[in-house]
């Protein structure tokens, strides 16, 4: 079945660097677009980042561009979420998905939390 695990959150201060990694498995990954999303407490879940299947075409929330960087290896089946200059308000849990055969699919999350 498919699968998405999500790994690399954890504490950071602000203006600092994390990386997110989705591991996909179940599917044919590199058939798919995959998107990253984040949910902050008491917030609506937001798109973050999304990227083709292919890699060559990705779009950013404006809140973070500039910031995040999606990636993707379609050898390996990971997809990335480099975040740089972390703030405060990037403090959420991260989420990577697909749709992939007319379904969309979800991993658990992974939290990131900028504090000082």
């Amino acid at each position: 079945q498919v699968q998405l695990v999500e790994s690399g959150g954890g504490l950071v201060q602000p203006g600092g660097s994390l990386r997110l990694s989705c591991a996909a498995s179940g599917y044919a990954f590199g058939s798919y677009g995959m998107s990253w999303y984040r949910q902050g407490r008491g917030k609506e879940r937001e798109l973050v980042a999304s990227i083709s299947a292919t890699g060559l075409s990705r779009n950013y929330a404006d809140s973070v561009k500039g910031r995040f960087t999606i990636s993707r290896d379609n050898v390996r089946n990971m997809g990335y979420l480099q975040m740089n200059s972390l703030k405060p308000e990037d403090t959420a849990v991260y989420y990577c998905a697909t749709v992939a055969r007319g379904r969309d699919y979800w991993g658990q999350g992974t939290q990131v939390t900028v504090s000082s």
